[in-house]
């Protein structure tokens, strides 16, 4: 039965803190966790010795009995019958870690373990802890005209169909979560958490900027100088705009309350920006360039 080395299972050295050996393992712990790894026997046996190695270095009792009589483990039961007797005898937990014990049971320790420190004590009373389940990352594609108005999609995860509500007004990047949607947890433990990331697509008219949009309307030279109306297809249907006479290229206008709808906010909206441009007219017959030299002279 050969010595294990705790300490450099985790990459640590004998004078690792609390902080570093929680830090340590937690790193370690996802690295290798069976749900990221579930067909590598190798990681598998790895996180069995990581959560051995947490299992013996976060108890203070343990890690003192093992800095004590590590490579001379042959004499532990001496110093358990030392204690005994002095009536010190304690028991201690991890703290509840959550990836300590997802191994399982007893031969999840090995009998290096079992011989330092016993079965019971390294199960805790023989009983398997528990631990939550993985979370997982999911993207939901979506168009402009998606995110306008609140409705259901159904998305599948890991193999399951999960239909969601998507408020309307989400941004892209922007995460939500849904709890107890990730991974099962063991044991008993809770399940982990599903994050959705909500990816949209450029629209070929609209711009968002936060809750505002933006857009260009094109107007030829006869409405920007004597006025008139142009009809804009929205996200919410067709829009009359009137356009007053001598209308400027580049002109802007605001149209409180057309824009995007805040999210999680019933009935509040941003505003819609549209700038006007106005397009010279191309290829004039001589009387329509006649014309237009007549205006040039009065």
């Amino acid at each position: 039965m050969e010595y294990v080395d705790y300490y450099k299972i985790l990459g640590l050295d004998k004078n690792a803190s609390d902080d570093d050996i929680k830090k340590a393992f937690r790193k370690l712990a996802r690295k290798y966790h069976p749900d990221l790894n579930p067909s590598d026997k190798s990681a598998h046996k790895k996180f069995q010795e990581i959560n051995e190695a947490n299992e013996v270095l976060s108890d203070p009792e343990k890690r003192k009995k093992y800095d004590k009589y590590g490579k001379d483990w042959q004499h532990a039961e001496e110093f358990e019958k030392a204690r005994q007797s002095q009536g010190r005898q304690q028991q201690y937990s991890s703290g509840g870690n959550p990836f300590a014990g997802a191994g399982g049971g007893d031969e999840d320790f090995s009998d290096f373990f079992s011989s330092m420190f016993g079965r019971s004590e390294g199960t805790r009373g023989g009983r398997q802890a528990k631990y939550r389940g993985q979370d997982y990352n999911a993207e939901l594609h979506l168009q402009l005209a998606d995110a306008y108005t609140t409705h259901q999609k159904t998305i599948t995860v890991n193999g399951k169909n999960l239909r969601i509500t998507i408020p309307a007004g989400v941004e892209d990047g922007q995460v939500i979560k849904l709890k107890g949607h990730g991974g099962e947890g063991t044991n008993g433990g809770p399940n982990g958490d599903l994050y959705i990331t909500f990816v949209i697509a450029p629209h070929p008219i609209f711009k968002r900027s936060g809750n505002d949009l933006h857009t260009t309307v094109d107007i030829d030279l006869y409405t920007a100088i004597l006025g008139g109306e142009v009809v804009l297809e929205t996200l919410s249907g067709k829009l009359k705009l009137k356009v007053n006479a001598e209308t400027q290229n580049g002109t802007k206008i605001r149209l409180k309350g057309k824009g995007f709808p805040v999210y999680k906010s019933e009935g509040q909206f941003g505003d819609l920006y549209v700038t006007y441009s106005v397009k010279i007219p191309t290829n004039l017959t001589e009387r329509q360039k006649e014309l237009f030299r007549e205006l040039s002279k009065s």
